[in-house]
């Protein structure tokens, strides 16, 4: 986390990377935050001093695309002309990213843009699979935004059970239905190995949740489970925050979008009862929950006395300003929470208020928050510029999509005086994106003026 202070237009979705946050787990966001203060110079520098690759990793990397090839015949099947060209890349895109010296993650996400591409069906999958169980050095694979059907995790579940070695699964955005989740649920009841596996997007729907609830209590070297957007029903997310009262390896869970048929927040009473007890989860996503201002404070009230959870994710809910006072309540006694995204809410003027008492005069952890288009303005967003003022230890803001006006650009010019001029231009990009859309010429000058 860098030191310098920040206003920005936003945390990044679901849909990219699921990064590591902090020492253990996390999402995007610090990605997001890193690439704001990163600099091209910076990275390159950083390439240049990495160390050299083990020997066993520059001799898989130089066999892999013929080893790929060498299936195809042998199945009778034609090459991928992406995956073959993905192969040949690796070695390139392993030397100059830092951490993967110690294993290589191969790549072949469905909407890469750099490469033309044919996106993976089954038999391709397949294939693919049975050159990463050969290869030791393999410790990650990323099929994305692919064509993997049911059939395909079949091959998913045989990797994850005969492949001791693989730690990284991205399944999402392929076209795994119940049947598919449930099979790879089962494959996870004998691994011990994999850590993270993403199923964003995937129609595993309620049953194949209860499955995933069940593997939960039986595996137990499970870090990072994406299962957003998967249509999970009521009963399998009581089910899982059932099972996360126990289990102390899930660090990371993404539950976004569930579909529920009730307004009652039965879902969120679960999962606050669960976090009063769990104590070795650090990030949580609760996107498009219908979480309401009950439901908000039922979570403020389970996180008085958790000592774990570091990251809140509830964007895109039915969140409105009284339940900012449970929140400010919250952030005066929780000194854990390190990033909360209530991104798409409707806090207000009023809501805002609440959280600047509590970032101004009692919170000493929080890093990052995004009110990100909570119908804010001018009044709501100079609060947030002047509980930066007093906080230290806040360094991230992002309010796009709210409502600027001259004053708001007056006091965040005050912020900005006291940064060096590199980061100023940093929060320049920022700003003038805003202000273009949400204020005349007069005010983005006064943001200028020093």
């Amino acid at each position: 986390m860098s030191n310098s202070r920040q206003v920005g237009e936003g945390l990044s979705r679901t849909g990219g990377e699921w990064e590591t946050y902090g020492p253990s787990v996390g999402p995007s966001v610090a990605a997001s935050v890193a690439s704001t203060t990163a600099t091209s110079f910076e990275n390159a520098a950083a390439s240049s001093l990495l160390p050299a690759l083990p020997a066993a990793i520059v001799a898989a990397l130089s066999v892999l695309p013929a080893d790929y090839l060498e299936f195809c015949s042998g199945c009778d099947r034609p090459p991928n002309p992406f995956i073959y060209e993905a192969l040949q890349q690796l070695e390139k895109e392993n030397r100059t990213k830092v951490g993967f010296q110690n294993g290589i993650i191969i790549k072949l996400a469905g909407n890469n843009r750099v490469i033309p591409m044919q996106r993976l069906t089954d038999d391709d999958f397949e294939i693919i699979s049975y050159v990463v169980k050969i290869h030791r050095t393999v410790t990650g694979l990323d099929v994305r935004y692919n064509l993997i059907t049911d059939t395909g995790s079949i091959y998913a579940a045989q990797l994850i059970e005969e492949n001791p070695t693989v730690v990284y699964l991205n399944l999402m955005f392929n076209d795994i239905k119940t049947e598919g989740g449930e099979i790879i649920a089962r494959a996870l009841h004998r691994n011990q190995t994999l850590k993270h596996l993403r199923m964003t997007g995937n129609k595993i729907e309620n049953k194949g949740g209860m499955s995933f609830a069940t593997m939960l209590q039986i595996n137990s070297s499970l870090e990072k489970l994406d299962l957003g957007d998967c249509d999970l029903g009521m009963q399998s997310l009581i089910a899982i925050a059932t099972v996360l009262t126990k289990n102390d390896s899930i660090k990371g869970i993404n539950l976004n979008r569930p579909i529920l048929k009730t307004e009652q927040e039965e879902s969120t009473v679960h999962i606050s009862h669960m976090l009063q007890r769990n104590s070795t989860l650090i990030e949580l996503h609760m996107s498009k929950h219908d979480i309401q201002n009950f439901g908000m404070q039922q979570l403020c009230e389970a996180l008085y006395e958790n000592t774990a959870l570091r990251y809140l994710d509830v964007t895109c809910n039915r969140i409105t300003r009284d339940a900012m006072k449970f929140l400010g309540e919250l952030l005066k006694r929780n000194n854990v929470l390190e990033v909360i995204d209530l991104s798409s809410n409707r806090i207000e003027d009023e809501g805002s208020m609440y959280v600047c008492e509590a970032l101004a005069f009692y919170n000493t952890s929080l890093k990052v928050l995004s009110v990100v288009s909570n119908n804010i303005t001018g009044k709501g967003l100079i609060g947030f510029s002047e509980s930066m003022k007093t906080n230290t230890t806040l360094s991230h803001i992002y309010i796009w999509g709210n409502k600027f006006d001259k004053e708001t650009c007056e006091v965040s010019s005050s912020l900005f005086a006291f940064q060096d001029p590199l980061f100023f231009f940093s929060c320049l990009m920022h700003v003038c994106h805003f202000c273009l859309i949400r204020v005349n010429s007069d005010s983005l000058q006064e943001i200028l003026k020093f």
